[in-house]
């Protein structure tokens, strides 16, 4: 594997989360060059996620947040829309076609499939296919994990957390 945009923004965050001062923001600009693209470091980007064609051409907001195992194609943008704040945030799973734009405050479902050059300007639910300008709800996939399983051929990893969860110790009847 070569030097794609998302090698080069997995080694950039590593350094911006360890507080490097300069070398992310050198390494953003590297992929801006080699890839045109724009991924910044400050995006939050799930482990395992993938960009088509090295990460062609692709437009990332630097608050979106995208989760673990996605495919994003070329010529994709994930950012705002004028007026607003919040940004979008994808699940885990996801596939976004080539040229879709993910604008404003939307939140897409996990195993969601997004269709090339749709724009998605509302929420998307869970296992639903969108395509369209607006985007438009296509298909609702009942069991959307068999399907991703059929199509792609792999199982989805459970989600781990990065903490122990403390359970609550149960109130006595005393203690009332």
């Amino acid at each position: 594997m070569g030097l794609d945009a998302m090698t080069l923004y997995r080694m950039a965050r590593k350094l911006y989360l360890r507080g490097v001062p300069v070398m992310p923001a050198v390494l953003r600009k590297a992929i801006h060059y080699l890839h045109g693209s724009y991924i910044p470091y400050e995006a939050e980007i799930g482990e395992g996620t993938q960009l088509g064609y090295g990460g062609m051409g692709i437009v990332i907001h630097k608050d979106a947040k995208i989760g673990r195992h996605c495919l994003i194609s070329h010529q994709v943008t994930v950012g705002g829309r004028s007026g607003l704040k919040d940004l979008p945030v994808i699940g885990d799973y996801v596939r976004i076609g080539a040229g879709a734009k993910i604008l404003g405050n939307v939140h897409i479902g996990d195993f969601a499939v997004i269709g090339a050059n749709a724009v998605v300007v509302k929420d998307v639910a869970p296992g639903t296919v969108v395509a369209g300008i607006p985007a438009k709800e296509v298909r609702r996939d009942p069991d959307p994990l068999a399907t991703y399983e059929r199509e792609m051929g792999l199982r989805p990893e459970p989600a781990r957390r990065p903490e122990v969860v403390q359970s609550v110790p149960p109130v006595s009847s005393a203690a009332q």
